[in-house]
């Protein structure tokens, strides 16, 4: 044995590696251990002194499937490729390597630095061929002993899990229990907060909506946390969109045994291997797949139907059945809206402004042209018109029922708080068993139980004031005052749809409860039109035909609304009060949108509707105070310009304003020195910002005094 150790290789370390695949192996197979540590005896005994031998342990509890993580495998190559190492003692060669291309590497190393290999068989010389025979088919036979044990492994695991008693770590809110059979988290708490998150899907539609609603009730969401030595623990934390969806998804909550949905491989990426988490929604590719195998939250038809509608609010379209959830925007038929034509879904092109979206039909293939697109004011207003007319039940039934349901969701968030009380004073009681359960005298151990104690009596303190005012703000107890204000919303459907209170995401998502989809189609004769077609949920149809506007048509003005504008101004009202007096009524302006005071003036302006001087309305100013001086309107008409010449003036500094305060009128001090200025602006032509020759700039005042002329006739109210 000892022939083939020559005196270079003493002159060397010698290295003494050690691994375990397991830390259990660590920790039950202590002969194994003591057997690996006892080879830096052996190097002492064939000639290495006590100071050259180096024990390298790092890698107990690892596989040798592979170098990679393995740091004291990676050294040990290194200390080789060096030259500064004269052998390796391993028990075995299955504890270098258990990977052809692992082992072979460190044979190529150690037969150019003239490093042997020494175990319990002998001592090799990787540049004798024989010895390197037997290295080869060493290193070949562990790798081939490595992928029978794994396939003897995974072989009972596959065949266990196939009958539904393979154990793993479950998903919040189902346990294993002593016989191994899946079921409901004991937790209340737990099992009330998972079935409230699959409730409100039913009702929101959304991963997102769900987490808002959390949120906006502060209501935590249990997370379990599995500990090696210890049970697991379950923490409370806010709701995520992500977590949400991971949870709709899974087929565990519906009742189902599943194994397999997930594949592991190993990748080549930048360089490096990583290994890759793959997910396989298709449950005929899943390795196990038992409907009905233990109790679920919901049924597996809605745990389809959930998929379904998750898939189906992806944000990329994915084919013709993908209409996306309902979002903010102004476009009521979004995601709902079908090509008459062609079928295909139609998207929503928004131009930007105070311009209402359209509905576009995309590009044919054969002809790369657009297919058609139409405005979706009219069409949406139509839709709405039906939708209100369908949903229009016994106003006492829908009454009690929208009670009932309001009072049932108070409930719900109002039982979450108080279990998650109930929780907190557990925990405080508990507290205090263990602080008077401690010996006096042990002072050390008392002290920290005793703050352990009043952190968990302030944290409780802090929660009751939060559940008080949730109660406060979110009225989690209905008085009779709030019973008789939500009956009254409920017989009065058309105000809910158009309260500023409702989001436009909501309308959406009323709309989508009865209407499945709705065709729209260009028709041309008899008049230029569009075809509504509206498929309800249940298979009925509704068609209706609506106008299509003509070109300059599409944002004029409804008719309807230049006789209230003009009765609201008769009674006082100024632009402001107007406006919000018509967004209260329901109506719009040309582009759909709600109504501010800017335009209900420019609409007046343009009508000729005289501003309102009653109470609430706004006095003009007048040309003169009491001082002498004058006003914008002043200025303009003793120099023949426009007030847009004196803005422009007082931007220059030609003339100086005063101010009494914010938002108040301008006033200017017509001294000789000003007047001159003034005279010599309007000779150079200076009227509009830029210098004018003499003829422009009289062209100009002559203009501005006609244009003051016809405006100071209709309009009343002054700068």
């Amino acid at each position: 044995m000892s022939s083939k150790i020559r005196r270079d290789h003493l002159d060397r370390s010698a290295y003494v590696y050690l691994r375990q695949s397991t830390l259990e192996q660590v920790m039950e197979n202590r002969q194994s251990t003591e057997r690996q540590y006892a080879l830096a005896d052996q190097a002492v005994k064939l000639g290495w002194d006590r100071h050259q031998v180096t024990v390298i342990d790092e890698d107990l509890g690892r596989s040798g499937a592979s170098a990679e993580k393995r740091t004291g495998f990676q050294r040990l190559v290194a200390e080789v490729s060096l030259g500064n190492v004269g052998a390796i003692f391993a028990i075995e060669v299955s504890r270098l390597a258990r990977s052809s291309a692992d082992w072979h590497r460190l044979l190529d190393f150690s037969a150019l630095s003239q490093t042997l290999i020494v175990d319990d068989d002998g001592v090799y010389d990787p540049n004798d061929f024989n010895d390197r025979l037997v290295l080869g088919l060493k290193g070949t036979m562990s790798e081939a002993e490595r992928h029978m044990m794994r396939l003897r492994m995974n072989g009972a695991k596959l065949h266990k899990a196939q009958k539904g008693e393979l154990a793993f770590v479950p998903p919040t809110g189902l346990v294993f229990d002593k016989a191994g059979v899946l079921t409901l988290e004991p937790d209340e708490q737990v099992r009330k907060a998972i079935r409230l998150l699959f409730e409100r899907f039913r009702i929101d539609g959304s991963a997102r909506a769900v987490q808002r609603y959390f949120l906006r009730n502060n209501i935590l969401f249990p997370a379990r946390h599995a500990h090696a030595a210890a049970p697991a623990e379950i923490v409370w934390r806010p709701l995520t969109q992500n977590r949400a969806a991971a949870i709709l998804r899974n087929p565990l909550y519906a009742g189902a045994y599943v194994y397999g949905r997930q594949r592991h491989r190993r990748v080549l990426c930048d360089g490096e291997v990583r290994e890759r988490i793959e997910r396989v929604s298709a449950s005929d590719k899943w390795i196990t797949f038992l409907r009905q195998s233990h109790e679920g939250y919901i049924s597996w038809e809605e745990h389809m139907e959930n998929r379904r509608r998750l898939d189906g609010n992806c944000t990329k379209p994915q084919g013709l059945d993908h209409k996306g959830a309902a979002k903010k925007g102004a476009a009521l038929l979004q995601g709902l809206a079908l090509c008459g034509r062609c079928g295909r879904r139609m998207s929503v092109v928004v131009s930007g402004g105070t311009a209402p979206p359209r509905y576009e039909c995309g590009k044919r293939e054969e002809t790369l042209t657009l297919c058609w697109s139409v405005s979706s004011r009219m069409i949406d207003e139509k839709v709405v018109e039906i939708f209100l007319e369908a949903v229009a039940p016994p106003e006492i039934d829908l009454s009690f029922a929208v009670v009932k349901e309001v009072e049932r969701q108070s409930r719900q968030v109002d039982e979450q708080w108080k279990l998650r009380l109930e929780r907190l004073r557990y925990e405080a009681r508990r507290a205090e068993r263990q602080y008077y359960a401690v010996e006096p005298e042990n002072r050390i151990v008392a002290r920290t139980l005793e703050s352990r104690w009043n952190s968990k009596l302030t944290e409780l303190a802090q929660l009751e004031q939060e559940y008080e005012q949730a109660r406060r703000a979110r009225k989690l107890d209905l008085s009779a005052e709030d019973r008789r204000a939500i009956m009254a919303l409920a017989r009065d459907l058309p105000r809910v749809w158009r309260a500023p209170t409702t989001t436009q995401a909501e309308r959406k998502q009323l709309v989508r409860l009865l209407v499945e989809d709705v065709a729209l189609e260009p028709i041309d004769l008899p008049q230029r039109s569009t075809k509504v077609r509206i498929l309800w949920k249940t298979g009925a149809t509704t068609e209706v035909l609506v106008a299509r506007p003509q070109s300059g048509q599409s944002h004029r003005t409804p008719p309807e609304v230049i006789p209230v504008i003009r009765d609201l101004a008769g009674q006082g009202r100024n632009d402001q009060e107007i406006a919000a007096a018509l967004n209260e009524q329901g109506m719009r302006n040309g582009f759909g949108a709600p109504f501010i005071a800017h335009a209900v003036g420019e609409l007046r302006w343009k009508e000729r509707i005289p501003a309102a001087r009653g109470p609430g309305g706004r006095s003009p100013v007048r040309e003169q105070d009491e001082r002498g001086r004058l006003s914008v309107r002043g200025v303009a008409l003793r120099f023949g310009v426009t007030r847009h010449v004196v803005r422009h003036w007082t931007q220059c500094g030609i003339l100086v304003a005063e101010r009494e305060g914010p938002r108040k009128a301008l006033w200017y001090t017509m001294t000789p020195v000003v007047e001159q200025r003034v005279q010599a602006a309007l000779q150079a032509g200076d009227v509009s910002g830029k210098r004018q020759r003499p003829a422009e700039a009289s062209g100009q005042a002559v203009k501005g005094r006609a244009r003051h002329a016809s405006r100071s006739d209709s309009r009343s109210v002054g700068v």
